[in-house]
């Protein structure tokens, strides 16, 4: 398993996420994510990404299960581009939907001088 953290952004939303991309370092994690429907190797139980606002308590894995159109684009982007994200990236809906030509500025920029 491997964890993230992300700033999702799109008009007027901030949600500070974290994804947890799914796999079995071992064989009792293996079998445990094999049980709860995750598959039974560890490349199948890659396909999942676990999905929750750091503000919330619900988790989800399936992006076309999210509650709005930013999380179902932000989870479904973070699947899919996994190995090219690191920790702490932004992800911009509007961009990923071709809405603006430009990436937003992560609002950390900000926040840092402040320390």
């Amino acid at each position: 398993m491997e964890v993230k953290l992300f700033e999702v952004r799109d008009r007027g939303t901030f949600i500070p996420v974290i994804a947890i991309r799914l796999g079995s370092r071992n064989e009792a994690e293996r079998y445990l994510l094999s049980r709860a429907g995750y598959g039974q190797e560890k490349d199948a139980q890659q396909e999942y990404v676990l999905y929750a606002g750091l503000e919330e308590y619900q988790m989800q894995y399936d992006p076309h299960e999210q509650t709005n159109r930013t999380r179902h684009v932000s989870h479904k982007y973070i699947g899919e581009h996994w190995e090219d994200l690191n920790s702490g990236d932004l992800i911009d809906v509007e961009w990923i939907l071709g809405e603006t030509n430009h990436k937003k500025q992560s609002e950390a920029w900000g926040h840092a001088e402040e320390k």
